[in-house]
């Protein structure tokens, strides 16, 4: 038997080439589990996944007023036409369009986004009579994850449509800095592909259930992309919708984080080893009215330690507004507790 004649799936052991072996096969009976993982998936999940056309408002050089191109994915979740994606994707849009994988486009808006975890929700505008060829994506459990699962992502890199691109959970718990400057907490990490174009598209578990958002990369790193968790963005679609924005409290200081003397923190016996010493204090706000001033250094809020500007930007949720707060601060070598009635942050 010459080795052109040999084929891997034909029976030779009985001396009897099974019939077709060497012909056409199915390209199914070749797909092992890891491929069939990935078609099924990306089946399931793909009509679900829209592309992001946008414009929105900027200015030229010489200062005139200019109409700026973007866009992203992003994937509808409810059978109206509502969808996920990335605040960086349509804040500020003039105009939204998005386009179906069947090649439908529609018009959207906003129905409100949060900057700092990055998330967004839309409504496509679809005629009554379309709304029921619109498919909802599965949300899954972005807490059940774990590292080494595999990861599938969706998207629209650089405008190519519907791309596929699979990889493995890398990390769960991430830190990731937002484009507000605050920090979003158990992001995921994952090395399937990510490009420009991918912000807002789902991340996918192999049984085609979305556990992720995806959102960003690190210029110039292999492998290290990042998703918000699923368990964040429908928290944060659910308060989107009932209210429009999320609600946050502030206390009304410039801060930075700042290590603690090691004989205070023996002194006191501090859980933590840094504070966040208090620059300045807006006039009228929370923090002024507390008796708060320059040089105090933050070390705990509701009895919860701040390590930092980030524990205090945690901490401060929208449950509090309004609520009287205790608030431990070490002035000089005093270790002082106040009261801050905290209210609402606005971007004004």
């Amino acid at each position: 038997m010459t080795q052109e004649n040999f084929h891997p799936l034909a029976d030779y052991s009985s001396g009897v080439v099974q019939p077709g072996a060497a012909g056409a096969l199915d390209d199914s009976a070749l797909l092992d589990a890891y491929s069939r993982a990935v078609v099924e998936a990306a089946e399931k999940i793909s009509p679900s996944v829209i592309k992001i056309d946008v414009a929105q408002a900027g200015r030229s050089r010489s200062g005139q007023p200019t109409e700026r191109q973007g866009g992203g994915s992003g994937f509808i979740f409810t059978p109206d036409g509502l969808a996920l994606t990335n605040s960086h994707v349509v804040h500020g849009a003039k105009r939204i369009e998005v386009s179906l994988a069947d090649g439908r486009r529609f018009p959207a808006h906003t129905v409100g986004d949060d900057p700092a975890t990055d998330l967004a929700v839309i409504r496509l505008g679809v005629p009554s009579n379309d709304v029921a060829s619109l498919v909802a994506a599965p949300l899954g459990d972005s807490q059940k994850l774990r590292v080494g699962q595999l990861a599938i992502a969706i998207g629209n890199p650089y405008g190519f449509q519907y791309t596929v691109t699979a990889g493995v959970v890398s990390a769960l718990g991430r830190s990731l800095r937002s484009y507000s400057g605050r920090l979003i907490e158990d992001v995921i990490q994952t090395d399937a592909a990510l490009n420009p174009g991918n912000s807002g598209g789902p991340l996918v578990t192999s049984d085609g259930m979305v556990v992720g958002v995806n959102t960003a990369t690190i210029l110039g790193a292999q492998g290290l992309c990042f998703a918000i968790g699923i368990n964040t963005a429908k928290f944060v679609a659910s308060r989107l919708l009932s209210e429009g924005r999320i609600r946050r409290s502030y206390i009304g200081v410039e801060a930075q984080t700042v290590p603690l003397h090691r004989r205070l923190v023996r002194f006191y016996d501090l859980q933590r080893e840094s504070g966040v010493v208090v620059i300045s204090v807006t006039d009228g706000s929370p923090a002024a009215k507390a008796g708060l001033r320059e040089g105090d250094v933050i070390i705990s809020l509701d009895g919860k330690a701040v390590a930092g500007v980030d524990d205090l930007h945690r901490l401060l949720t929208d449950a509090r507004v309004g609520v009287g707060t205790p608030l431990t601060v070490l002035r000089r070598t005093e270790k002082l507790d106040v009261n801050v009635v905290l209210r609402e942050f606005s971007e004004d």
